[in-house]
């Protein structure tokens, strides 16, 4: 429960005291982190001018339909849930926005719309109470209001016209806000996208790094986003070479697109050298490289997928190759296996050729054992051959050695 005030302004035209909570309005825009802490500042000061012991402030959905109350304070209710902004009956801030005027109910007026319908008053009854519309031009954004449940003669219409004159740069001080903290937020999803981005993400004045992402500091090898500040891009090129041909090469497709895109060798801090794929864009075709936002990305990873779909390719011409020449030996070498079998079932040892025919079924013995091992390949290397050429090496096969 807020301390009830000792004592309230008796003059509400005091000019003095109206400029000056005016004044601490406006500061409070300007120095306050969100709406909750705005809403409390509004409270604070407007109680130098007025009773503010009971004192809420509701703001409208229009998509929804509905209001809430983002800064409610209260000697004997809770904040209330979201309200219908037309509900029927029509409570005394719904009455309030439609009208789009300043209204204030006196504990009579108040307790003869109890008598009608005890709808139209929300919470506790009240003895008086006083609430002026939050206008931007001529839409209606909210609702402000004081109310007293002791004294049924603590506001005067005078009040009723401070509050009003208040509530319209009150009105304009929300809206501030608002469009302040959105912006905020904005900022901080459009930050947190390009944070959790998995390629380097960067700012750059004239080649010089404004801003840079986490993963640009860790693709680059450094410890802190304060490495790039100010310092200028030449410093992730592997020579001034390569750095000035890139700029040339930038300025030129930025100048005719607004956009580059190309791979470069790229330098980390440790001075090893990684392959890589930039992407910048500019919006200024005068001066294109005057403001750049460029992506890196390492292209290590990727050449590595393609090494290896490319091995694997390889692999699969060999074995379909050793798949078919196996196929189409094994019904030759059968014949001629059935072929020595015959003729060396009777004293073959005896017979004329003898140790040709033992070195021929030795051969084809040789030559049988070469096409399982074909058959079996699933891995493979390669060795030197007479001519400048790489044969595949069938008996290092089955060591698990990858292609090249």
């Amino acid at each position: 429960m807020e301390k009830k005030q000792q004592h309230r302004i008796t003059d509400p035209a005091d000019a003095d005291k109206t400029i000056e909570v005016l004044f601490e309005i406006s500061h409070a825009v300007s120095t306050t982190f969100n709406l909750d802490e705005l809403y409390r500042a509004i409270h604070t000061s407007l109680g130098k001018i007025i009773n503010v012991n009971n004192f809420f402030i509701a703001m409208i959905d229009q998509d929804a339909g509905t209001l809430s109350f983002p800064c409610w304070i209260d000697e004997k209710d809770d904040s209330p849930p979201k309200l219908s902004i037309f509900s029927k009956p029509l409570s005394l801030t719904g009455r309030v926005i439609q009208a789009k005027t300043p209204l204030m109910f006196t504990e009579d007026q108040i307790k003869e719309i109890i008598a009608i319908d005890p709808r139209g008053i929300a919470g506790t009854p009240c003895k008086e109470w006083l609430g002026v519309p939050l206008m931007i031009k001529n839409s209606v954004i909210g609702a402000m209001a004081v109310q007293s449940y002791s004294d049924g003669n603590i506001y005067k219409q005078a009040d009723l016209d401070l509050l009003n004159l208040v509530a319209q740069h009150i009105a304009l001080a929300i809206e501030r806000k608002q469009t302040d903290e959105a912006l905020h937020n904005q900022r901080a999803i459009l930050e947190k996208i390009l944070e959790t981005s998995p390629v380097g993400v960067c700012l750059l004045e004239n080649r010089t790094f404004q801003w840079v992402n986490n993963e640009m500091v860790r693709l680059f090898g450094y410890t802190s986003k304060t490495d790039f500040e100010g310092k200028n891009a030449e410093m992730v090129y592997p020579s001034r070479e390569s750095y000035t041909r890139a700029g040339e090469n930038f300025y030129s497709d930025l100048k005719q697109t607004g956009k580059a895109d190309m791979d470069l060798d790229f330098m980390r801090r440790d001075g090893s050298v990684f392959p890589g794929h930039i992407q910048l864009g500019s919006a200024e075709s005068s001066d294109p490289m005057s403001w750049t936002i460029a992506t890196v990305s390492d292209l290590s990873v990727r050449r590595h997928a393609e090494e290896e779909r490319s091995r694997n390719e390889k692999l699969k011409v060999v074995l379909e190759m050793a798949g078919a020449v196996c196929h189409e030996l094994n019904q030759p070498l059968q014949a001629i296996i059935g072929y020595i079998e015959l003729i060396m079932m009777d004293n073959w040892k005896e017979a004329p050729f003898s140790n040709e025919l033992k070195a021929i079924d030795n051969q084809i013995k040789r030559i049988s054992k070469i096409t399982k091992k074909l058959s079996s390949i699933t891995k493979y290397k390669t060795v030197n051959y007479p001519g400048e050429t790489k044969i595949v090496d069938i008996w290092g096969a089955d060591q698990g050695s990858e292609g090249p």
